[in-house]
């Protein structure tokens, strides 16, 4: 279809959860809606294309899943037109409709997708795509790494050239499809007459047949081989993203066939340290009930593995966070530089205290108002409350309390 394509689960209005029966129910309201034979619509026809095209690849588990993980690429690139319709069985799917004739002139569905019949040898098939996951350091993340995996693939024998024949001799046209890899049958459908295809049952779609196999690849063509690939990842991917590497698939089962890619996807290990957001890093410090009161030079660790200093000021509020500019992860592709790290100070408040330490923040308390010194037979004493006062405490005197609550 030209143009750009719309996402298949747009194009029949259903969810990416959605299973097959609904697919199906979507699939034949939207036919009856859109039918050459039926609709008005003057977009009908490529609405019908669209959707039939879509109701193709999602009905089908192999190539939903294909177009889930890859989209369009990963259908168009692995898929002729032609082979996303195998299988599909229109008859079943519109019985009831009442269509007369096919479209537009007794026309079967292939011509109206393909604009003719099938006539013709079909090209060989694509190698099939692999996936390999790839565990990385958020070090190795902010730097960029080049690295060797090992991949086992399907490779074309070395021995036969991926003929499939014994050294010497040649494969054969096959009698049975007289070469096309495929045997054609007529069924009659509610779009007319339907010519549908399907893979010769002689020679596997090949088109050639062996009568003296190679001893290597017994006739397939094909070796499984382990192949170790170098691969290079930029610096700043994030867990989900991933690398295509054209043509370190499969070979094709077929020969002169393209191989399929390799799709290396990433995944950034938790760090003990450091939280990622996007490109900037979040640490966590803490900080002593002095410190955070009277200020403090903090040193906190940074992911290149070297010591930078924070100035905090004095009276800085647990929660409060601060920037180190450009100590983030570089974005990808280096495209607007580096981003941040920030660090937040958590002030902690000590379990435990000695009985000098608490008496010192007892009268500390009492300087800010918000404790009692007890009086030595005096009735002015500083901070002695008057009767039926009560003073609300402050952050300090709460902080005491909640010592004293974990000493006593």
């Amino acid at each position: 279809m030209a143009g750009s394509k719309r996402d298949y689960y747009e194009v029949l209005g259903v969810g990416k959860e959605t299973d097959q029966k609904e697919i199906k129910s979507a699939y034949r309201k939207l036919a009856l809606k859109y039918h050459p034979d039926r609709s008005q619509e003057p977009d009908a026809e490529e609405r019908f294309k669209e959707i039939s095209e879509a109701y193709a690849v999602l009905s089908d588990p192999d190539k939903r899943r294909q177009y889930d993980q890859f989209g369009h690429a990963g259908i168009d690139g692995r898929y002729s037109q032609e082979d996303l319709f195998r299988g599909v069985d229109f008859e079943d799917l519109l019985r009831g409709f009442g269509f007369g004739g096919g479209f537009g002139g007794g026309g079967s569905i292939f011509e109206m997708f393909f604009g003719g019949g099938r006539g013709g040898r079909r090209g060989p098939s694509r190698g099939r795509d692999l996936r390999y996951d790839l565990e990385m350091t958020l070090e190795e993340v902010a730097k960029g790494v080049e690295t060797s995996i090992e991949v086992p693939r399907m490779e074309a024998c070395s021995t036969c050239g991926g003929t499939g024949a014994k050294p010497g001799t040649s494969p054969q046209t096959c009698d049975q499809c007289q070469g096309s890899g495929q045997v054609t049958r007529v069924q009659k459908t509610p779009f007319g007459q339907m010519m549908t295809s399907s893979t010769c049952p002689k020679c596997g779609g090949r088109g050639q047949t062996v009568s003296d196999p190679c001893s290597e690849c017994r006739g397939s063509g094909r070796v499984r081989k382990t192949r170790r690939i170098n691969v290079k990842v930029p610096a700043g991917v994030d867990s989900g993203q991933h690398l295509r590497l054209g043509g370190q698939g499969e070979a094709s089962p077929d020969p002169g066939g393209e191989s399929g890619d390799l799709y290396v996807f990433v995944n950034v290990r938790p760090h003990p340290l450091f939280k990622r957001a996007d490109d900037d890093l979040l640490y966590e410090a803490d900080l002593s009930i002095t410190q955070a009161a009277l200020g403090a030079d903090l040193e906190v660790p940074t992911l290149d593995g070297m010591r930078a200093r924070i100035k905090v000021p004095p009276g800085t509020q647990s929660g409060s966070v601060f920037r180190l500019k450009g100590k983030g992860i570089p974005r990808l592709h280096g495209f607007g530089g580096t981003g941040d790290m920030h660090v937040r100070v958590n002030v902690k408040t000590p379990a435990t205290l000695t009985g000098r330490q608490r008496e010192l923040l007892e009268e500390l308390a009492v300087e800010f108002g918000e404790g009692e010194r007890e009086s030595k037979g005096t009735e002015g004493a500083r901070g002695k409350e008057k009767p039926g006062e009560k003073k609300e405490k402050g952050l300090l005197g709460k902080i005491v309390d909640e010592v004293k609550g974990a000493v006593q």
